[in-house]
């Protein structure tokens, strides 16, 4: 590059004395502010051809996330809020979509995912299990904590009061009982998981999901003394609207999902509204957050925790954001959250 740059100086310089420079003109070497700027214009061409991408990037970043949605909407959402990624990168990310939490984590160890998105006991487990790094959660409805969502399309074994039609933070009209129309966390109405009876079917969203398993099925043994391994009938839904219209359909009289996932299935399932109802929430939990692959370059890892950042704080960004898992806004990661996650998991079995 540097031989090129002084030969088209050398011409340039044959090209001016042969347009009537003279042939008494004196040769002049170049200044030290001429060789200065060379060298950086040599540098900024050199990183021009080698790309926005730092040392050891790869060349394209794959991001991992699991259902809370339709499928084939969150392909499109997901792609999406890829491709913003991707132009505040200045690199490639696609998407890869896993069956559940537990693949997910499998795919931060082998090269398949290098983003994650999880829930709070799958990102403690991408850390233990894949040595993933958090960087940051997600906030809802300006907090950092949620809870399980208990419904059911059984209201008169269920609710101990009328059910009641509310609007939600969002605008939709849904079914409550037994308080959870009006409080503000939980545990709220677990007095009603004594109804539960023995061998009953209930549809939890995936093994590794917090709201979906971990924390209603502690909760469950916790008030009734019931084993959630050996007493009820656990399905896994495959996620938190596959929970949904499983009990929608009526294949059980009971589900669990975060709060409030009906938001998502409403649209598609008007029925949702008019037969579901809400009637139990859990303690609180941590919110979901993003981990990077541990083989992530240092640089790389800040420079994707930036950008997740840019994207919260832009319109475009935090709409895309919001369209995969309603996420409003993200914050840097609180491990002792987290802790308190893996400790759920672990007094769990886990």
């Amino acid at each position: 590059m540097k031989m090129r740059r002084w030969a088209a100086v050398a011409a340039a310089g044959l090209l001016l004395a042969a347009c009537g420079g003279g042939e008494d003109e004196p040769e002049t070497e170049p200044t030290e502010a001429e060789e200065t700027e060379a060298e950086e214009t040599e540098a900024e061409e050199t990183e021009a051809e080698e790309g926005a991408a730092g040392e050891g990037w790869p060349d394209e970043l794959i991001l991992g996330l699991v259902p809370s949605q339709d499928m084939d909407k969150l392909v499109e959402d997901a792609s999406v809020l890829g491709d913003l990624l991707s132009a505040e990168l200045g690199i490639p990310v696609t998407t890869n979509i896993t069956d559940d939490y537990t693949a997910l984590v499998v795919a931060m160890g082998t090269g398949q995912a290098h983003v994650g998105m999880f829930g709070p006991i799958a990102l403690a487990q991408s850390m233990d299990q894949s040595g993933a790094v958090p960087i940051l959660q997600s906030v809802r409805r300006g907090a950092s904590t949620y809870h399980t969502q208990w419904f059911t399309n059984d209201p008169d074994r269920f609710c101990e009061d009328e059910p009641v039609e509310a609007e939600n933070a969002e605008g939709y009209t849904f079914l409550y009982c037994n308080g959870t129309d009006t409080a503000e966390v939980g545990p709220v109405g677990e007095d009603a998981l004594n109804n539960v009876e023995e061998g009953e079917t209930i549809f939890f969203v995936d093994a590794a999901s917090a709201s979906g398993y971990y924390y209603p099925a502690t909760q469950l043994q916790q008030v009734t003394g019931m084993d959630p391994f050996t007493a009820i009938d656990a399905q896994f839904a495959g996620g938190h609207p596959n929970a949904l219209l499983a009990v929608l359909r009526g294949d059980a009289a009971l589900g669990t999902s975060f709060d409030d996932a009906r938001n998502v299935v409403v649209g598609d399932e008007p029925g949702i509204a008019e037969e579901v109802v809400v009637f139990a929430w859990s303690t609180e939990i941590p919110n979901d957050g993003i981990s990077v692959a541990q083989d992530i370059p240092e640089d790389l890892r800040q420079a994707i925790t930036d950008a997740f950042l840019a994207l919260a704080g832009s319109e475009e960004g935090n709409a895309a954001l919001f369209e995969v898992y309603e996420i409003e806004d993200l914050v840097p990661v609180d491990m002792n959250a987290i802790d308190q996650a893996r400790a759920v998991a672990q007094n769990f079995g886990d």
